[in-house]
Formats: C-alpha cells, sequence, structure tokens
C-alpha cells in the first residue's frame, strides 16, 4: 500500500516528485470527457517510468488471440482499446540541453489534480544538468463542454539565465499500446499537414482480418506563444515525419520572464464523421476552440463540472481521507461516461490505461447502473440497458458459437461491438453468470425508475435470449432428481470448472422467474406488443414456459445443513477451511502463489455466495445473511476491485460498523493508496461505483421496495456527519445524515412518498423532512 498522496478534500495532491511511483500517478490523475480522454503524463519530454496514454472513445482494434493451446469456440482477436495519437507533447530544449526531469534535479515538485474543476496542474523548480533553473507550471484539462477537445497551459520560466528556448508542440502518432499481444503497432497514416502554428494527423486502424471495422482518428493541434501572457512574434518552422507532425519555434527568452504555450488539440473520429470529411470538420471544430480560448473554454468546462458535482456529491464530515477517497471516484466515474452516446459504455480502466482491453464487463450491469440511475438523467441508465440490447443479436451468435440454439444469447465477457472478444477459457466460457447480471440490470432499471415501458420496448426480448440460454445451459441430474450446471466459474475467479456454483445457479433460476413474470405482465397490460414479440422471437409461449417453469421448480442449489450455509459450489467444504489471518504472510496470493496452490485453496477472490445474497437480499433472512458472511468473509482476500463494496454493504446491514468500514476505505482509496499493487497499469472504473453504493446502500441503506424508496441511515462512528443527494422517479432528494439525525430536503416540485427508518414518509415538492 502506498502513503504518498496528499489528503485533501477536493484535489488529488503529489508534494514531490516521486519517480518511482510516476506511473500510478498518471493513472491518478488522468483526465477525461467522455468522448476522450488522457493518461496525467507530462507534457515536456520525460525518459523515465511513464505510459503515454491517449484514448478515443469507441476506437479499438482486433488484436489476434494469443494464447499457449488453442481451444475450439476461443474469440479470434482479443479487442484493444487503443493508445491513440499524443496531443499534449511539447518538447522543450534550451540551448542545447533538453528539459527532462528525469535528468534534472527536481529541487520542488507539485502536481494537482482538481476534481472540483476538473484541472490538472503541475508546478515544478528544476536544476539543468548545467545547473541553470527553471520553472514549470502546466494547467491543462479536457473540456466537458466541448467533448471532443483540450487545451493546456503550458509555461517555462529561467529562473537565473537568458538563453534561446526551442520549443516544439507535436502530434505523435508513433505510439503503440503496451499490453500488444504480439508488439504491434495498430495504427497507418492516412494524412498529415501542418501550417504556422497548427498541425493534422489523421490515422487509420490497420486492415484487420476478423471483419471489424478500421477506424480513423483525425487530430489537430493549435498552439500561440507568449511571454508573460503577453502576445509576441514568432516564428514557427513546420516538421514533418512519419506519423508527427509539429511546429518549432526558438525564441529568447530572458532570465524571470515567463514563456507561455498555449495548445489546443482536438480529437474527432469515424465513429461520428465521414472519413472523407473527417478533416474539414476537424479544422473547424480546431477553429471554434481556438477561437473560444483557453480562459472561455475553462470556464465553460467548469461551470459543466459544477452541475455535475449538483447532482452527484457526497460530502463527509470528519475524516479527510473518506472523503477524498469518494470524490475521486465520483470525479472519474463522471468524465468517463456521459451517457450522451449508446453506442459507448464503462471500460474497466476507462481512459486511466490500457489493461483488459474491451469496452464492457458485467461490472456496468451490476455496479454502475446503481450509480447513474440515482445520479444522472434517466436517460443515462436507460442507455446502458439499450447498448446491450442492440448487441442481443451478437449474443445470439456467440452462443451459436458454442452450439446453443434457438436464439440463445450468451453475452461476452469483454466486448467492443457485441462480439466475445476474451480469450480465456476458464473466464470466457464459463464465467456465464454475467448473462444473469445483464437481466438483473432490466430489473434495476424499471424498479428504480417506473419505466416499465423498457419491458415491452426492449426488455423481454434480451430476457428471453438469455434464459433460453440458461434452459440450454443445464441439465438433468437423475442421480440428484435435479436441474445442475457444470463446469463453471463463479464470480471467485479463484475457482474454475466448478460444478453447481450456487450464485450462477441461483442468478439463473431468477432469470427464468423474472421473465415469466414479465411475459405474465405485459399479457395483462400490453397483449399486442407481447404477441409482435413472441413472433418475432419464434417464441413456443406454452413449451418454453413449462420447460422454465419445471427449471425453476427443481433447480440443486448446494447447501450445508450444518452450517446452514449456501456452498460456494458443490464439493467446497473438501478443501481445508482457512482464514485469510493463517496467512498473513502470504498475501496477496495472486502474486505469491501458484495458480494450482490458489485453484486447491478457500480463498476467495471476491464476494460469490455473497454476490447474490447481496443482489436478492429480499428473498433471504437477515440470519440467512448473517450465517454466509459470518462464513465466507473470513476466508475472502479482496483481490478483485469489485470486492470490498459488497462486503460494505453487507456488514452495514448486519450491524457490523467496523467491518462495514473498513471494506468502504479499502473500495474508496483503492487506487489512491494502490492497495492491489496495480494502479500503474489503469483506475478501476467499474468498482468505483461500488465506493458510492457503499455510502448510499451500505452506511445509508438504500433500497426500493415495491416501487418504494426506503433509507435507512446511520454515521460511522469516524464521521461527523455525510450527505448525498439522490434522483428517484422525477424527485431529486438531499440527504443529510449526522449523529443527530436525518434531513431530507426535497429539491423538486415531485412529491415523493418513501420509508424512512422503516416508516413512511410523505416528503412534498421544494419541502423537508427531518427525523
Amino acid at each position: 500500500m502506498k502513503n504518498y498522496i496528499t489528503h485533501d478534500e477536493w484535489s488529488i495532491v503529489e508534494d514531490g516528485f516521486h519517480a518511482a511511483y510516476n506511473e500510478i500517478t498518471e493513472s491518478l490523475m488522468s483526465l477525461g470527457n467522455g468522448r476522450m480522454g488522457q493518461r496525467g503524463n507530462f507534457e515536456e519530454t520525460f525518459t523515465g517510468k511513464t505510459l503515454q496514454g491517449n484514448y478515443v472513445a469507441g476506437v479499438y482494434f482486433p488484436d489476434k488471440t494469443r494464447v499457449g493451446w488453442w481451444k475450439n469456440g476461443y474469440p479470434n482477436y482479443f479487442a484493444k482499446v487503443l493508445n491513440a495519437c499524443n496531443w499534449v507533447g511539447i518538447d522543450v530544449k534550451i540551448g542545447d540541453e533538453v528539459l527532462d526531469l528525469n535528468t534534472c534535479l527536481v529541487e520542488d515538485f507539485r502536481r494537482v489534480l482538481n476534481m472540483k474543476e476538473g484541472v490538472l496542474e503541475r508546478i515544478a523548480t528544476v536544476a539543468l544538468p548545467s545547473g541553470r533553473r527553471v520553472r514549470i507550471h502546466s494547467k491543462r484539462f479536457c473540456s466537458m463542454a466541448d467533448d471532443q477537445a483540450g487545451a493546456i497551459r503550458y509555461s517555462v520560466t529561467p529562473l537565473d539565465f537568458t538563453d534561446y528556448f526551442t520549443v516544439t508542440p507535436y502530434l505523435d502518432g508513433n505510439i503503440r499500446n503496451r499490453d500488444s499481444n504480439y508488439d504491434e503497432t495498430f495504427w497507418n497514416e492516412i494524412h498529415k499537414e501542418t501550417s504556422f502554428s497548427e498541425g493534422y494527423l489523421i490515422l487509420e486502424t490497420k486492415e484487420n482480418p476478423y471483419g471489424v471495422e478500421q477506424f480513423q482518428v483525425s487530430t489537430g493541434m493549435a498552439f500561440d506563444i507568449r511571454i508573460n501572457d503577453l502576445k509576441t512574434d514568432y516564428q514557427s518552422l513546420p516538421v514533418r515525419q512519419e506519423k508527427y507532425v509539429a511546429g518549432t519555434v526558438n525564441i529568447e527568452v530572458n532570465e524571470g520572464k515567463e514563456l507561455v504555450v498555449y495548445k489546443y488539440g482536438v480529437n474527432l473520429s469515424s465513429t461520428n464523421y465521414a472519413p472523407e470529411a473527417i478533416l474539414a470538420e476537424t479544422k473547424k471544430y480546431l477553429g471554434g476552440i481556438y477561437e473560444k480560448g483557453f480562459e472561455q473554454l475553462l470556464a465553460d468546462h467548469i461551470k459543466t463540472w459544477a452541475e455535475k458535482w449538483e447532482k452527484n456529491d457526497i460530502t463527509i464530515e470528519g475524516d479527510i481521507a473518506a472523503q477524498q477517497g469518494i470524490r475521486f471516484n465520483i470525479f472519474h466515474l463522471g468524465q468517463t461516461y456521459t451517457g450522451e452516446d449508446e453506442r459507448l459504455n464503462i471500460g474497466p480502466k476507462g481512459f486511466t490505461g490500457e489493461k483488459y482491453g474491451g469496452s464492457t464487463y458485467w461490472d456496468t450491469e451490476a455496479y454502475c447502473i446503481p450509480f447513474y440511475l440515482a445520479t444522472a438523467e434517466q436517460k443515462v441508465a436507460r442507455n446502458l440497458l439499450v447498448y446491450r440490447y442492440k448487441h442481443l443479436e451478437k449474443a445470439i451468435e456467440n452462443a451459436e458459437k458454442l452450439g446453443f440454439t434457438n436464439g440463445a444469447a450468451l453475452y461476452p465477457m469483454v466486448t467492443m461491438n457485441g462480439e466475445e472478444c476474451h480469450n480465456e477459457w476458464e473466464i470466457t466460457f464459463e464465467e456465464i453468470h454475467r448473462n444473469g447480471a445483464i437481466a438483473f440490470a432490466i430489473l434495476d432499471y424499471t424498479r428504480y425508475t417506473g419505466d416499465e415501458s423498457y419491458l415491452s420496448e426492449y426488455g423481454l426480448e434480451v430476457l428471453i435470449g438469455i434464459s433460453r440460454f440458461w434452459k440450454q445451459r443445464v441439465n438433468w441430474s437423475a442421480e440428484k432428481g435435479k436441474y445442475v450446471m457444470l463446469g463453471v466459474t463463479g464470480p471467485n475467479e479463484y475457482e474454475n470448472n466448478v460444478n453447481n456454483n450456487w450464485y450462477t445457479n441461483y442468478i439463473a433460476n431468477w432469470t427464468l422467474r423474472y421473465t415469466l413474470e414479465v411475459i405474465g405482465k405485459l399479457w395483462t397490460t400490453n397483449s399486442s406488443r407481447l404477441n409482435e414479440i413472441i413472433i418475432a422471437t419464434n417464441f413456443d409461449l406454452n413449451g418454453e414456459m413449462a420447460d422454465w417453469k419445471h427449471i425453476v421448480e427443481n433447480m440443486y442449489f448446494p447447501y450445508d445443513e450444518a452450517r446452514r450455509v449456501y456452498l460456494q459450489q458443490q464439493g467446497f467444504l473438501d478443501k481445508e477451511i482457512l482464514t485469510v489471518n493463517d496467512i498473513a504472510d502470504h498475501r496477496p496470493i495472486n502474486q505469491k502463489w501458484s495458480w494450482d496452490r490458489i485453484l486447491r485453496s478457500c480463498f476467495i477472490k471476491q464476494a460469490d455466495v455473497l454476490q447474490g445474497l447481496y443482489l436478492f437480499e429480499e428473498d433471504f433472512t437477515v440470519d440467512d445473511i448473517k450465517r454466509n458472511f459470518e462464513f465466507y468473509e473470513p476466508m475472502t482476500v479482496h483481490e478483485s476491485s469489485l470486492s470490498p463494496c459488497v462486503h460494505s454493504i453487507l456488514a452495514a446491514k448486519l450491524g457490523l460498523k467496523d467491518k462495514a468500514y473498513e471494506m468502504y476505505v479499502r473500495t474508496a482509496r483503492l487506487d489512491l493508496d494502490d492497495y492491489n499493487n496495480d494502479t500503474e497499469d489503469g483506475l478501476h472504473i467499474t468498482s468505483m461505483a461500488g465506493t458510492w453504493m457503499s455510502v448510499v446502500k451500505g452506511f445509508a441503506g438504500q433500497r426500493v421496495v415495491d416501487g418504494f424508496l426506503h433509507l435507512n441511515p446511520y454515521t460511522p462512528e469516524q464521521w461527523e456527519s455525510y450527505s448525498f443527494r439522490i434522483g428517484f422517479q422525477g424527485a431529486l432528494l438531499h440527504v443529510e445524515v449526522s449523529k443527530d439525525g436525518v434531513h431530507i430536503q426535497n429539491l423538486s416540485e415531485t412529491d415523493l412518498t418513501m420509508f424512512l427508518f422503516g416508516e413512511r414518509v410523505f416528503v412534498a415538492g421544494n419541502s423537508s423532512v427531518q427525523k
């Protein structure tokens, strides 16, 4: 665990340059706007430890699968989120010395991500190898108001000398993905041009044999050079190299004078523009950005962030580390996905790194949708569900490749376009519980918003496809007289190829029940639309429903009568039952143990049985949940970013306040403190929604039951108070919780009847209640 980031309520602060941790800091201080993003790299040359990263939403490459032993059914490719053209670069040469913090003596250094405004700022004083000293001051942002643009104010001041500075703002397409399977580059140059203080570079992804479309990204830059922020005359020498354009300026700077570079960058992609028009559109967009200027762009950007924070901020009094942690997580969620484009989803690293490849995992449905339901307009969460509906045909194709028939749908473990592109057998084809998470998200959305029109418009078709998959994936066990599910991997990825994983069996069984329920609902409320769906899906109403009902009534769920707990899978008790306290010196086991040893152990990567008890808690008694929590949590090593939040929520429900807080801190500061020694690869974006859930669903006890919002809040002992805002069915509530009580203010005109501590409460529009 690292502890070098200064605790601050609204900022991520690195005081002093921690060169060994630079890639971690680059991840932490990444910027994005839902359409493009940039790691917290330096603008000038840096030859030390760094991962240059610029990413454009929806753009990817089908990297050829690389495995040791090919198995029938493997995807041919693994879709990689592409490291795109570096638009932030500004090389600086002073006399014959290159400004490079890896070769300079860093005298003082401060790098700050202002989360309130979405601005990354860096101030440093360094001594060049010659001993001459300069001060660097940079400020940049990816505009939330103009979401295909970013802007930089970068300055260098000679503190004790006068000399000529050579400044070269550039666009560089000679980049590669660190995680390329065969160390390939993925871009071809299509066009480049430069003129005075401008440059354009169009790159296209290479041809591929998999039928995946090729993408073009057109990157443009414009810059201005000033002295002490006053206009000055200068010449810009155009530079053109392979996949590279730049403008070089040679200018004398006197001692104590500030050389300022304003640089504007735009990224437009062929996902939104026709290739034949993309250059003209880039020039037009860049011209508008340049005309606005840095200060106006910044003001518009800050205003947009202020509007976001009005809806999703959580305040915590009395615990700065916790306050910083929750805002850090909310900030990155806000800049990763805006919901403006239903073709996009939430990648596990967002715009902060390359690891894990594809854009979409089951994390979106299980973890992210609750956050966006409560903190954004309804269309945002709806678009996440529409995204899956539009991939239904691909999900059916994925299932067909594995031998399933009759419209059975298997949604991918990893995808960019709906096609499976993950290539670890035990996960890709066995971690099928993801199908159930997508079905659950439909319930989650409809019960939270009350928008049941989604069921007839999109939802039922998805549910039918998933239910058909579950029907074919189970088989009848004559020995047990039950339906069983063989050869699966549950949420706990430290168990592969097991039989009857309880969570997978349960969520499959629930999906069948829910699909039957939805069919029954539409039968009475919208029979004409139901008939259209029956025809479109070639649905055998009587036969398929009878099959599903039989499975629902006869599914096998492993259970231990002595302990009265649900078994993670059949045969789980054959393992030696230990707790994490027995292996304190062996953690993290994924870095210290062989895979063979991990698979034979009882240790659990993340919530598995407890994941099911969290999602379906209304199906179980508090005693059921308590027994299973006390059995499984001590065996859980929490080496998945998705684990702590589920445990925090369940612990809060059970009154285990110390454990709930411990797990909250772990999820809130997972990346800030680098708990799992992997932050340098990028942040855990999807699990960040779990941090929000730990507060709102955990400490505040937020649930939706029978269409009503329920809150059952308490204040952790470490806090004086906390507050949050949530939208619910047209109402916007501001909830303040302290040791003295709960204050709920309705900020909208919509009246709301809800439950507080189990009692029915009416909160009229523009009024408040206190308890």
